[in-house]
């Protein structure tokens, strides 16, 4: 394991769990790598003094459009979690809130520059923060350009984070238009979106989430954002490494068929690959803190005979240096290894099979949910009849409590569910917003 020069960085390390064992002839390796940071010094979220160190820039932006004023008490609500937010600023960190309307505004401090978290400039954004008042349309690409530019001002700064509140779909601006932006932003931030209400799309909130690293959640009263954006900033404080990436190297004739990551949250990294050398491709994972997180790398070998043996990869976590390097900060490797013995052949790796399960939970619920807003009643019961069992099966106590909302369940184990009469949106879109939250498996 290697550690990073930066003071009180954490450590890494990367632990490979898998089934090395192929039946002759076979081709898929698939393991799960498991990397944790730790000691990394992190406050949990406790303000520091104003001399302390702080390589972090965060910016809030809100959504100010006038469907933020019904009801009246929406936009109270983000007034006061946007004020919670600023309070949990570490002194040093600089910042800046945005009105999002059809158009980008800044609230503060303004002049296209951030501010840096102090007493005076916290109490400062909290007077500016009457600003935000609901009126417009909503074009979210705007936000997060401006975002872009604001972060663009501080290139000293290595934790870039955004926060993104809307309660409403993107009806102001063309998806290419949006999709731009997104192209620019990635890798530059990242950015935690939240959708309060139930007339947001899901799937656009995801999108958004998705290309910048971030989560994507539902608060479904707007009473409860202040909570949610108070841990949204605690968390952002305690990120302490930035553009940490997982490096895949595979020997000739062997592919990476896919890069996921499955705890805490199932997000498909494949497409994301950038090639870092020979054979080596780069895997984008954001910001660290002190915490672990799972990842599936399924490999596709040349087949081989009885005996044989042979590296299907190599997994290093890297971090890249101004110099155009990359600091190695831990590795672990894939092995193939091809037996006739049948019982070693065809015992899956419990990581593996864990995950497996947990990725198939999150798209049975997609697809569930999409096939009862389209009328069709049947396959939506059983897909997410299978998601029942399967939320069962590997102990997702949370996403099965959810999708007890939205069917009955007469039989967990066999996945035998009714739907329920009268579901409200709100039960509904929290479960399609968190399909994608996994459980780990336990060891």
């Amino acid at each position: 394991m290697a550690s990073l020069s930066k003071p009180n960085a954490p450590h890494f390390s990367v632990d490979i769990f898998q089934n090395e064992y192929l039946a002759e002839g076979s081709r898929e390796v698939n393991a799960i790598v498991t990397v944790t940071a730790t000691g990394g010094g992190t406050s949990g979220g406790r303000p520091l003094t104003a001399g302390a160190p702080a390589d972090a820039a965060v910016v809030i932006m809100i959504d100010c459009s006038g469907s933020m004023d019904h009801p009246a008490a929406k936009m109270r609500n983000a007034r006061e979690a946007t004020a919670a937010a600023v309070d949990t600023l570490r002194d040093g960190v600089a910042f800046a809130v945005v009105a999002g309307t059809h158009e980008a505004a800044e609230v503060y401090p303004g002049g296209g520059v951030l501010a840096v978290a102090s007493p005076a400039t916290r109490e400062a954004a909290r007077t500016a923060l009457r600003k935000l008042t609901p009126m417009g349309g909503t074009a979210i690409g705007t936000w997060l350009a401006l975002a872009h530019r604001l972060f663009d001002t501080r290139p000293d700064l290595s934790i870039r984070h955004g926060i993104l509140l809307t309660d409403g779909r993107n009806e102001h601006e063309k998806p290419a238009a949006l999709q731009a932006v997104l192209d620019r932003a990635s890798g530059s931030f990242t950015a935690d979106c939240r959708g309060v209400g139930t007339d947001w799309e899901v799937a656009e909130l995801r999108r958004i989430s998705s290309a910048l690293l971030g989560t994507v959640d539902i608060v479904a009263e707007p009473s409860g954002l202040a909570d949610d954006f108070r841990t949204m900033m605690a968390k952002t404080m305690d990120k302490q490494v930035a553009d940490v990436a997982l490096r895949v190297w595979t020997p000739a004739n062997a592919v990476v068929k896919y890069v996921k990551q499955v705890a805490p949250a199932v997000e498909d990294l494949t497409g994301r690959r950038s090639d870092s050398g020979p054979r080596a491709g780069d895997y984008p994972t954001g910001s660290w803190g002190d915490e672990s997180r799972d990842y599936h790398v399924c490999i596709e070998v040349p087949a081989a005979a009885v005996g044989d043996e042979m590296l299907a990869a190599r997994i290093s976590l890297v971090l890249p240096q101004p110099d155009g390097t990359a600091e190695v900060l831990s590795q672990g490797l894939v092995r193939a290894v091809w037996t006739d013995d049948l019982a070693s052949s065809t015992r899956i790796n419990q990581q593996v099979a864990h995950y497996t399960g947990q990725a198939e939970l999150a798209s049975s619920i997609q697809e569930g949910l999409a096939a009862h807003r389209a009328g069709d009643v049947d396959r939506a019961t059983a897909k997410l009849g299978a998601a029942v069992r399967l939320a069962h099966a590997t102990g997702n106590d949370a996403t099965f409590r959810l999708l007890e909302k939205v069917v009955d369940v007469v039989d967990a184990r066999e996945g035998t569910v009714r739907f329920r009469k009268n579901v409200s949106e709100a039960d509904s879109m929290t479960l399609e917003t968190r399909s994608t939250k996994t459980v780990r498996v336990k060891r």
